[in-house]
């Protein structure tokens, strides 16, 4: 009895070359660079339209009950919270992996571009820095929270 050679190598039993790695190692495409990036502008505009549409319900509420100073605060937290909790929650539906990841980068780039507008129109930063790092906190949380239920 002859044996063919190779006869015993189960078929398929090779890892196929050029495949991508399960840890997703490999270098990304300038095409999946851009689809990421257009992914986050996307995210940041779904906050930022939030954001939009809540303000001008705070403003209804401001105007037609009266809201004192510290509800207006109130009111503006959690517009800061609920704003970044969906663009991280529509980040992360778009990213698919490392979903808090994108959504703590949405909350960032939401509180980088809320602090450029606002100094850009006050040509100043108006609060201190206990501030600044709350609502950071607050961007920045509402952000991965969103992307962590994604």
């Amino acid at each position: 009895m002859e044996k063919k050679a190779g006869s015993s190598l189960k078929t398929g039993s090779r890892p196929k070359t050029g495949s991508r790695s399960k840890t997703g190692n490999s270098p990304k495409s300038g095409g999946e660079i851009r689809g990421t990036a257009l992914n986050m502008l996307r995210a940041l505009l779904c906050s930022y339209i939030v954001t939009g549409v809540l303000l001008l319900i705070l403003t209804l509420l401001l105007y037609k009950a009266g809201l004192s100073e510290g509800n207006v605060n109130a009111g503006i937290i959690l517009i800061y919270l609920l704003s970044t909790f969906a663009g991280g929650f529509a980040a992360g539906k778009m990213a698919g992996r490392r979903k808090f990841l994108w959504g703590l980068l949405l909350g960032v780039l939401y509180f980088l571009l809320l602090v450029l507008i606002s100094a850009g129109v006050y040509h100043s930063l108006e609060s201190d820095g206990g501030q600044l790092l709350t609502t950071f906190l607050l961007c920045a949380g509402g952000g991965m929270l969103g992307g962590m239920l994604a």
